[in-house]
Order: C-alpha cells, then structure tokens, then sequence
C-alpha cells in the first residue's frame, strides 16, 4: 500500500492530518526509536539473559517485517475474554484453533498470540513454524455477575514446555483484584525470563469510576500512560495499550497525582502526542508499545487499522497487535487488512514525527 493509496482509504483531510503532523511535544531526540538494531542498541545492556534476548529477537525476526525493529501480531484470545460466541459466530472457521494459526501465518505475521488450549492443540505442528505467545491469565464472562478480574489459567512450564518464545499477560490497573495482579504476573514473568521467554503485557484499565460525566477515561493517555509506567517497572518486555483517545483522566477522577506540564508541555489533544506520551512511560521507548487494534466496526475496519498504524509508528510505537478486524472476517479479507497495517511500518515515507 503506497502512500497514495493510504490518503485515498483515510481521506485527504485525515491523512494530512496525521502523516504531516511533526511538531511533537516530546521530541523524537527524546524516545528510542524502533529499529532493525535495537535489540544490540537497547536491550543489550539490560539485565535480561541470553536466552531472553534470543526470544525477543525471535519475535522481532519473523513475518513480513521481520528485522525492521517494528512487529505485527494477530491476538486470538476473545473466545474467553468476550466469549467464543460473540468473537467467533461472524466466522466460525476461528472456532477451530488451526485456523487461528494459519491466519497468523499468511498474512505474515511476527508472532500469533492466544490461549494455553489453542496453541497447545497445534503446537506441535506449529511451534516452529510462527513465534507462540501464550496467554497466560483471562477475564472469563461466563461468571455472573461479571467481574473485573484476571486469572491465571496454566503455567508458566506448560507454556515453555510446547516451545512458545513468549508468555502474555493481562493486568486490569484500577480494578479491585489489580495489587492481587501486579504481584501475580510479576512472579509469572520473573519464571519466565528464568526459562528464557519473553513476556508481553497487556496494561488495560478496568474501574467504574474512570467514565465521568459521560467521557471515558480508560482511554485517557495519562492513566493509561502510568499503566504502562507499572507495566515495565514489572518487566514487561513488551507492552500493549488501547491507543488513547483523550487525556486529563487524572484530573477528572480527582485521584492519585499528576503534574500540570503533562498536558502544557508534555502532551497536546492531537492523537500522536497523545500515543507519544503511552511511548514515553514506556521508559522513552526502550520498551516497546504496541497498541491494539479494537473491535470490528465493519466497513470501516481497513482504515481505522491504519489510522492506528500510522499514529502508533509516528508516536514512536513498535507495532499492532490486531484481532478482530481480521478473523472475524474471511481469510483473504483479513489477511488484506493485516498487511496493510504491516505495509504503514514497511512505508519509508512515514516517518516519526
């Protein structure tokens, strides 16, 4: 996809609105860029072993932007977390964890990410073939009431032991059972390095009382900035946000602390200075972030997709970890709207702003 075509998906007015943005409020002097060399530029001085640089570099080299510093991974782990039937009824191929793995595989992803049950029932046939991440801990619906709580639903051996490079991990930061959380996937991914995976944290947050006055501030880039702040102070090697669609989040929950140059001098209302601070809490960027892709909204899909690409590239960010958008859709159609994210990370025209 040229950047012709993506002004044409996007609409010129968006796409100069986000491809021709460069006036930042971090500047990009400030973060660590992702690049082919980053492992040796970043990594290498950090305490992770061998072994863990090897599966961090065995993400990174995988797929059609493998060796790019940048990666795209396709996340199946819905049919627990929003119920197989919500996630799976718009095709029901997906039911089936083959064809979970097949789509990773042909739309060339870095890595397919989802649960212990559906990359254990194919690994042998697949481990080798496409970097596993297994999801190690879920929010099941079937519970009633629903509640805001992650947890675990296998080992950490068991996840080593069917060859998976890395271990996954949700915290809901702000929900009741987040210490309990904290703790728990601190312990699980201090046994994973031990073992020599990598591990990737979802930092999403989860609280009533984050939507005020009808204006949700999950998304707001100052809280879930200092999820991600927890998330590598854990030692997440990778970390995957929701891209933010607001700020002030603090200031309008009236808790914990901020400061006022997070949004003078830190941070403006445009979307990549708003990702460009989720990439500066990642310590500037020496931990990746890559930002979700969202649910389904139809037709709109391939463009929003995009959109996400563009903003999380320019901002700084590392890649996409996109679902939805593309399994529950048909394979050719799905494995279009994968590579047209991978194609924004492959155009050298955009740029980190």
């Amino acid at each position: 996809m040229t950047t012709n075509e993506i002004s044409k998906l996007l609409g010129d007015s968006k796409a100069k609105d986000l491809l021709e943005f460069n006036n930042p409020k971090i500047s990009k002097d400030r973060i660590h860029v992702p690049q082919p060399n980053f492992i040796n530029d970043v990594w290498r001085d950090s305490n992770r072993s061998n072994q863990v640089l090897r599966s961090i570099k065995d993400l990174y080299a995988n797929g059609r932007l493998k060796d790019t510093g940048y990666v795209s991974f396709l996340p199946v782990d819905q049919g627990i977390e929003h119920s197989a039937s919500a996630s799976f009824a718009p095709n029901p191929d997906y039911f089936d964890p083959e064809n979970i793995v097949k789509l990773a595989i042909e739309a060339e992803c870095n890595g397919v990410a989802s649960t212990f049950g559906v990359l254990a029932n194919v690994s042998r046939k697949y481990a080798h073939k496409i970097p596993f991440i297994v999801k190690i801990n879920h929010n099941e619906l079937l519970s009633y009431p629903n509640t805001f709580n992650q947890i675990m639903f296998g080992k950490i051996k068991d996840a080593w032991n069917m060859g998976a490079v890395a271990v996954g991990a949700t915290i809901y930061f702000g929900s009741e059972q987040s210490e309990r959380q904290i703790v728990e996937i601190a312990e699980a991914f201090e046994y994973a390095h031990q073992l020599g995976m990598a591990t990737v944290l979802w930092t999403y947050l989860r609280n009533p009382n984050f939507k005020v006055d009808g204006k949700d501030y999950h998304v707001s880039t100052d809280l879930t900035g200092q999820a991600n702040h927890i998330g590598v102070t854990i030692q997440a090697d990778i970390i995957k946000q929701k891209l933010p669609e607001n700020n002030g989040g603090f200031n309008a929950v009236n808790f914990s602390k901020t400061h006022p140059k997070v949004y003078s001098e830190l941070t403006s209302d445009h979307p990549i200075d708003l990702c460009r601070y989720q990439v500066a809490n990642c310590y500037m960027g020496r931990v990746g972030l890559i930002n979700s892709g969202g649910a389904s909204g139809g037709d709109s899909d391939k463009a929003d997709a995009v959109a996400t690409a563009i903003i999380n590239k320019r901002a700084g960010g590392m890649g996409l970890i996109l679902g939805r958008k593309a399994f529950q859709k048909p394979l050719a159609e799905g494995v279009d709207i994968i590579n047209s994210v991978q194609d924004v990370y492959l155009n050298k025209d955009i740029t980190i702003a």
